[in-house]
């Protein structure tokens, strides 16, 4: 097992790895519980099912990346393509969830295809930086505006669209404890800041009778006959327009969440060779994988989880780590009772700091040049004014070559922005 690892090689251990391991997996472990939440959520999907495939999913993609692309990198599906799933595709756009899923699963296909063929990097080169960068930013907002309209803190008003919600209210105020438990907790350091955030304020709140006491903690495996399978049984109903701009998101937001993700958890771990990323092949052949298996189990999209610099952080090096955390995530299976505990009081902080947290990629936007400024603004603001990361994405795709060609730079649009120009334009022509 060591040499295999190659633990001497990478100075690390038994006892460094397995704490590693440990430590990526209390950073995440909110989307066991933030997942079924938010895809249960007027969706129709069976919580307890999407419970179980998201642990397994988490498990089995983690596992594969742990063993065979090596890498202290945790998998589970992914936070912002839940929310376009859910509020987006399905309740957004009226696409029936067994419909969405199989978007997923064909996404990962073609995820899978691009591996093997080596164009992830055409594709890679050929969508600008700046258009990343924005996205990322957006999806942050989207689901921070989530967090904060589930728990009342934001509302509708029909004189102002939104506004503020009554933060007195038992609900509302036990979010804004648990807000401001989390971005303590965060700002000391503390490694599973987000999960230890749900943990207190799940406990506080049964304790002032806002949150349900579950009679046990453990039980057998819940089961996942409710969405197993569904994403093969409606395959067919993905040849649309509608569909492919679906399955072009989620192709686009993983593909680059992924490789942003390798990128930074391989650096931190000084893992990078060249400024390249060994056995990056192996690692997307991982992701990709995991999507699949998650979408034929009943969730959306599994991806690589940038919380793996936790793990890092304390020391883990090799896919040993990995290992321990998909141990962690299969053992989860059992604790399914804590469910009813999970109230949109404790998950609503989780969203909001980790809308926070991806919101940080605003930083690196060059907003002093007005041509990068545009796309890069319509695609943040849009996400969640328009309750669409799709929307947001098709705008700022849209505005790009409009922006490069007044500029006169019509050379570094490239033929696949062009084509996405095309689609997105389509998209917003017939999305009603």
């Amino acid at each position: 097992m060591k040499k295999y690892f190659e633990f001497d090689k990478l100075g690390t251990n038994y006892r460094t790895e397995t704490v590693a391991g440990l430590t990526t997996f209390l950073a995440m472990a909110y989307i066991l519980f933030v997942n079924p939440d938010m895809l249960a959520d007027g969706t129709g999907m069976d919580a307890n099912a999407v419970f179980v495939a998201t642990a397994l999913a988490a498990a089995i993609g983690t596992l594969i990346m742990g063993v065979v692309a090596k890498y202290p990198i945790a998998l589970a599906p992914g936070m912002g393509l839940n929310a376009f799933f859910a509020y987006t595709v399905v309740l957004g756009q009226g696409v029936p969830w067994e419909t969405a899923l199989a978007g997923v699963l064909v996404s990962g296909l073609i995820f899978i295809v691009l591996t093997l063929t080596g164009v992830r990097e055409r594709i890679i080169n050929a969508i600008p930086p700046v258009l990343k960068l924005a996205v990322g930013a957006g999806i942050g907002l989207f689901i921070a505006f989530i967090g904060f309209q589930n728990v009342d803190i934001i509302v509708s008003d029909p004189s102002t669209v939104v506004a503020l919600g009554d933060l007195t209210a038992g609900p509302t105020l036990l979010a804004v404890f648990g807000i401001v438990v989390t971005v303590i907790l965060m700002a000391l350091g503390l490694k599973g800041g987000v999960f230890y955030g749900m943990v207190i304020t799940a406990i506080v709140g049964m304790i002032v009778g806002q949150v349900p006491v579950p009679t046990q903690i453990l039980a057998p495996v819940p089961s996942v006959a409710p969405t197993f399978g569904a994403a093969f049984m409606h395959i067919g109903d993905v040849f649309t327009v509608q569909m492919l701009v679906v399955i072009l998101t989620f192709l686009f937001v993983d593909f680059f969440d992924t490789a942003g993700t390798l990128v930074a958890v391989a650096s931190k771990a000084g893992l990078m060779k060249d400024n390249k990323l060994p056995r990056a092949g192996k690692a997307l052949m991982a992701d990709s994988s995991a999507t699949v298996v998650g979408a034929a189990l009943g969730t959306s999209t599994t991806t690589s989880f940038v919380e793996s610099t936790t793990g890092v952080g304390a020391g883990g090096r090799s896919g040993f780590a990995s290992v321990v955390t998909a141990i962690l995530f299969a053992l989860a299976l059992f604790f399914s009772p804590l469910l009813e505990v999970v109230t949109s009081s404790v998950t609503a902080p989780a969203l909001i700091i980790v809308g926070v947290l991806m919101a940080s990629s605003l930083k690196d936007i060059e907003w002093d040049k007005f041509e990068v400024a545009v796309p890069a603004f319509f695609t943040v603001v849009t996400m969640p004014m328009a309750y669409s990361i799709a929307t947001g994405i098709a705008v700022g795709f849209i505005f790009y070559p409009i922006m490069m060609i007044v500029k006169g730079k019509v050379k570094e649009i490239s033929p696949i922005m062009w084509f996405l120009f095309v689609i997105f334009i389509l998209y917003l022509g017939f999305l009603h």
